[in-house]
């Protein structure tokens, strides 16, 4: 997928003539994949690296930056983009067109930000392809779990356009001839800290429902795959959006604290790794704006004796190995309870016959790691785990290119460590990586006791034919999101992402109805009036409590 610059001759949208005028001077990029192209194949290494555009006021435009970072293909690191550190002028001009545009936006009635809502989604149904192209080539994701990537994302959009039900306020008659109404309005600018692993489904997470409840947005997409968000952002001009309301910065930390600092910037969502998720958290919140921060995960999965055997094996292979285990949601400990440790060599087994490869090719089940660095960090902490007592019984650092092209590539095999226990890197660390730890244990309650000792709280599954035993197990545990018999028990956006504990710091999830609270404050309006008539001489001033009757 390239990117054509040209220079800015005319402008798309009325704007305010010292609009015009800023804008005038840069240069005007264009996507140029579409519907029936774009990327299905690794670029060669003499490709010419695109250039990543940014986006304000519904245009996309080149940075005038100086420093930019190279994006890599993850399959062979080929550079095949380059994104920019926004310049200070640019995150000033992203935010002032978000401030701009939220009290035209918010006025916009429900019912028509519902009808742009609703465009929205038919136009991700239709680019969703092209949307997962690009995610293999940026990410390295496989196609098909590229295509879940967006499939996710795509959902919350689904669910975002029954605002015209979530929206809606509360009316009482709270004593004769009054009336209190309470009804939700929209923050303003919202700002969104996007991660790698999901280019697609997690500024989706947060995008549909900061348009439909009136907000607007600036969204920083990771600088290694920023290429999804921007045919989002493109999707969102054909919608019928009004220019301002979605803008598109890029970098690293200095764009990150601009979005913290800035005054005008209302409420932050982040996605990612503790360290960032706690400062941006810490930081966001001691300047009054609202934060919700997803942060890092050791999903725990509990195999009872009685579950059926060969469900729960693909169902765990394909938890623990997906992705290249690069989910917050991935299963990176399996707890065996009594005789199912005798079923680690099945596990072992079925997990040889997974593909490791390109994305793109079809047969692959999955791709590599995002960058060498993480590549490096798994294998440190498999070498360390071993050194410490881990067993290996599935070493997937022997991966073998099946073409040259990927001999550079940050591939990692599926890896399974048993006699894995607390205080080995492999258990205490998340690996982000398809290598799976396997704890033992003789009861459901010592399980129990290892997950709540741990200090995350993302997800965590239990596998059994029993009712009563799993609803034991759900009574007792304390994470966020349970699943029984289901591996990655990540609610549909009715409902809301709900990991917990050391995997979330704020006080409203994303999306569903915690989504819709958090992006929106409360206003109640009490009014009278009086269908009686009263004689005026008699009424006289009163400085008592006001008490309805």
């Amino acid at each position: 997928m390239m990117y054509r610059a040209t220079q800015l001759t005319s402008v798309r949208l009325a704007k305010p003539a010292g609009q015009f005028l800023r804008w005038s001077s840069k240069s005007s990029i264009n996507l140029s994949s579409s519907l029936t192209s774009y990327p299905t194949d690794h670029t060669s290494p003499n490709t010419e690296p695109y250039i990543t555009p940014s986006f304000v006021d519904n245009q996309f435009f080149k940075s005038e930056s100086k420093e930019w970072f190279d994006i890599h293909d993850p399959a062979t690191n080929y550079v095949v983009s380059k994104v920019p550190q926004s310049t200070p002028q640019e995150l000033e001009e992203a935010i002032e067109a978000a401030a701009k545009a939220f009290p035209i936006w918010k006025e916009f009635s429900v019912i028509k930000r519902q009808g742009i809502a609703f465009k929205f989604v038919q136009l991700l149904r239709e680019n969703l392809d092209r949307i997962a192209s690009v995610i293999v080539l940026e990410q390295g994701k496989t196609f098909v779990d590229a295509q879940g990537d967006v499939t996710r994302g795509l959902q919350v959009a689904e669910a975002a356009v029954n605002i015209t039900n979530d929206l809606k306020g509360e009316t009482l008659e709270v004593s004769t001839d009054m009336e209190t109404k309470m009804i939700r309005e929209p923050l303003g600018v919202v700002a969104s800290i996007c991660p790698f692993n999901f280019p697609a489904m997690v500024p989706l997470w947060s995008l549909p429902l900061i348009l439909v409840t009136g907000n607007t947005a600036v969204i920083k997409p990771s600088e290694r795959v920023p290429g999804a968000a921007l045919i989002i952002a493109e999707l969102i001009v054909k919608a019928g959006v009004p220019p301002g309301v979605l803008n598109i910065v890029h970098g690293k930390h200095d764009t990150v604290n601009k979005l913290i600092e800035d005054p005008r910037i209302k409420a932050l969502t982040f996605v990612g790794g503790d360290k960032a998720g706690k400062y941006i958290y810490e930081k966001g919140t001691s300047l009054g704006k609202r934060v919700q921060a997803n942060l890092g995960a050791k999903n725990h999965l509990v195999v009872l004796p009685d579950a059926p055997k060969q469900q729960f094996i693909n169902a765990l292979n394909g938890a623990a190995f997906g992705a290249a285990g690069q989910r917050c949601m991935a299963i990176s400990v399996l707890v065996t309870v009594g005789k199912t440790k005798e079923w680690i060599s099945d596990i072992v087994h079925d997990a040889k016959l997974l593909k490791t490869g390109s994305g793109f090719d079809k047969s692959s089940d999955l791709g590599p790691l995002i960058n060498p660095g993480s590549l490096t960090k798994a294998k440190d902490i498999i070498e360390d785990s071993v050194k410490n007592g881990a067993v290996l019984a599935l070493d997937g650092r022997d991966y073998k290119a099946s073409e040259e092209r990927f001999s550079k590539g940050n591939f990692l095999g599926p890896t399974i460590l048993t006699n894995v226990k607390p205080g080995q890197r492999a258990y205490d660390e998340e690996i982000f990586a398809p290598v799976l730890s396997v704890v033992n244990v003789d009861t459901i309650d010592e399980a129990i006791e290892l997950i709540n000792a741990n200090k995350y709280g993302n997800g965590v599954a239990i596998f059994t034919s029993s009712g009563s035993s799993a609803q034991y197990f759900t009574k007792r545990i304390d994470v966020g999101q349970v699943g029984v018999n289901v591996p990655i028990p990540v609610p549909l956006p009715m409902f809301s992402f709900t990991g917990s504990r050391g995997s979330f710091l704020g006080d409203l999830n994303f999306y569903g109805k915690s989504g819709i609270t958090f992006l929106t404050k409360p206003k109640t309006i009490t009014a009278s009036w009086k269908s009686s008539t009263v004689d005026d001489e008699i009424l006289k001033p009163s400085t008592s409590m006001p008490v309805q009757q």
